[in-house]
């Protein structure tokens, strides 16, 4: 498996890519060529649940990078920054469901694992979870859930900073646990 293919995630562009589009021809279907739509080999958003491994460590981890135009700021172990909603504030808890969890997906915990794995920069004690409706487990720093942006498709992107979406705005989480505005 390479850094840019993780299982739920887009496929990269080559050998996968010729698979795909050779299993769309083959069938004819429009919705093959939707799901095997990829931009250019990179990394994108999970869409089936949170990946196991990256190039920092689990796809769940909750590390620091920094990210130009930013600075230093949480990403994961895929170095895809990481968002906080400002309507979640003092909630300790999610209020991004349904289609804003659609295009903003939480940052979870895959099944059978229950301690988010921290990395260089962050502070271990401000890394928690909180349980979501559908049972899962969100990983939260300094009582904000974390969020990916569908947007963002690559390490060191932030397409979501300061975005005005699903009810609130939406910023990256700096070490201290506050929005990067």
């Amino acid at each position: 498996m390479t850094a840019a293919h993780r299982p739920g995630w887009p496929a990269p562009v080559g050998g996968a890519r010729r698979l795909c589009v050779a299993a769309v021809v083959g069938a004819g279907l429009a919705l093959g060529a939707a799901a095997c739509a990829s931009s250019g080999g990179a990394v994108g958003v999970p869409t089936g649940g949170a990946p196991t491994t990256g190039a920092a460590g689990p796809g769940y981890m909750v590390t620091t990078a920094d990210v130009k135009g930013l600075g230093t700021v949480l990403v994961d172990g895929y170095g895809l920054t990481l968002y906080l909603f400002v309507p979640d504030h003092g909630t300790g808890r999610s209020t991004c469901s349904g289609y804003c969890a659609s295009r903003w997906p939480p940052l979870t915990l895959p099944a059978g694992v229950v301690h988010p794995v921290t990395g260089a920069g962050t502070n271990a004690a401000l890394v928690g979870t909180t349980r979501r409706a559908d049972g899962s487990l969100q990983v939260t720093y300094d009582g904000w859930p974390l969020y990916h942006w569908i947007g963002d498709t690559a390490a060191g992107e932030h397409n979501g900073e300061g975005v005005d979406d699903s009810g609130g705005l939406w910023y990256a989480v700096d070490a201290s646990g506050r929005a990067e505005r």
